[in-house]
């Protein structure tokens, strides 16, 4: 499963691009409003960190300025997936960027069957909600399983990119479930190291190595 950062803030990035495990990058209007710097300029600084994916919304909700807005993200750099909502005309946008060769994230995805719309209408990646649907008493993974059952069944090419994945039990079962990506906030993705056993022990190799040969 490749591993997505969920942030605008270059500092994370640069953080996480350093340790070579970052695949890629999603942000929101939300990501990028924290960040304050226009969203062309703020992307473009985002791919001169991470070489890979990065997903750059549109704030038009109606298809055609979607589209427009769309475009214009994509001219950005190569590596820019435009992203867009799952409502209709977000599907429609979706299907006439995919027809000219432009990659879109169709994000806020809450059900199998608004996922099956996504691919039908081209999306190179569907991205569902896992911890919001946990927070209002549905269980967010059985959502992941179900689309890659799917996706499966009629050899769609859409990715699923599991997001709102809030901590570590969270990645794993996303990657048990056969999500294509995993994004997830700087602090998720640090967790990821942290096991109390590994702690416990590199200090005792290093204290049994210094009784011998520490000067």
């Amino acid at each position: 499963m490749k591993l997505f950062l969920d942030t605008a803030n270059l500092e994370e990035l640069r953080a996480g691009a350093k340790w070579g495990i970052v695949d890629g990058v999603t942000t929101n209007p939300s990501l990028i409003a924290k960040e304050g710097k226009p969203i062309q300029e703020q992307i473009a600084a985002i791919c001169d960190i991470v070489d890979g994916p990065v997903s750059a919304e549109v704030v038009s909700v109606e298809a055609k300025a979607m589209i427009t807005e769309g475009r214009e993200l994509a001219k950005i750099h190569k590596n820019v997936i435009v992203k867009v909502p799952l409502i209709r005309d977000g599907i429609e946008a979706c299907s006439a960027l995919s027809k000219e060769g432009i990659r879109v994230n169709v994000t806020l995805c809450f059900s199998p069957a608004q996922a099956l719309l996504a691919a039908k209408a081209g999306a190179y990646f569907v991205s569902p909600f896992v911890g919001r649907l946990d927070d209002i008493g549905a269980v967010g993974m059985d959502l992941i399983r179900q689309i890659v059952a799917i996706y499966e069944n009629y050899d769609f090419e859409t990715q699923v990119l599991a997001a709102s994945l809030r901590g570590s039990l969270h990645v794993v079962e996303a990657a048990l479930a056969g999500a294509h990506i995993g994004t997830l906030p700087f602090k998720v993705l640090d967790s990821l190291f942290n096991h109390p056993l590994t702690d416990k022990g590199l200090e005792q190799f290093l204290k049994d190595y210094n009784k011998v040969f520490a000067q």
